[in-house]
């Protein structure tokens, strides 16, 4: 999907999530600061209309374990909006339909660094990925898929 389609699609979930498009949701990110990937993916929710209050971290183990993330759906960085946990390079369109589905789970996540995700470009390069939903009994479940390219 090309960036204005993406922008388009989340513009039309936050509003029919009740989410004005020029109201952004507040995100806060944890990251290392030796990690660039963090950084581009926080541009990315930034340009979905996030307001994104960045933590440098030199322990994002403890950060992990303190907000519930399963080792296997461990990635780079971790974030914390509305109560739920977001964890590694899940597209900010996941993100506006977790928040507006609301599901009982504790996060969403993409586990490890999959090329082309967001954060993750790689020219046009896109490996397959799954965005997973987890909770505190380590059920997962995938949550959107997306193809490769």
């Amino acid at each position: 999907m090309k960036a204005m389609q993406i922008g388009a699609l989340v513009t039309v979930l936050f509003a029919s999530a009740g989410y004005a498009a020029d109201a952004p949701v507040d995100i806060t990110v944890y990251r290392s600061s030796t990690c660039g990937c963090c950084g581009k993916w926080i541009d990315h929710l930034k340009q979905n209309n996030f307001n994104v209050k960045d933590n440098v971290s030199d322990d994002m183990e403890a950060i992990k374990s303190q907000y519930g993330v399963p080792k296997e759906m461990a990635s780079c960085h971790t974030a914390v909006v509305n109560g739920y946990v977001v964890e590694g390079h899940v597209p900010a369109a996941d993100i506006i339909k977790l928040l507006k589905d609301k599901p009982k789970v504790t996060g969403l996540a993409v586990p490890g660094m999959v090329t082309g995700s967001p954060g993750m470009e790689m020219g046009g390069h896109v490996d397959p990925y799954d965005v997973m939903s987890f909770d505190k009994e380590k059920h997962f479940q995938i949550f959107n898929h997306y193809e490769g390219k």
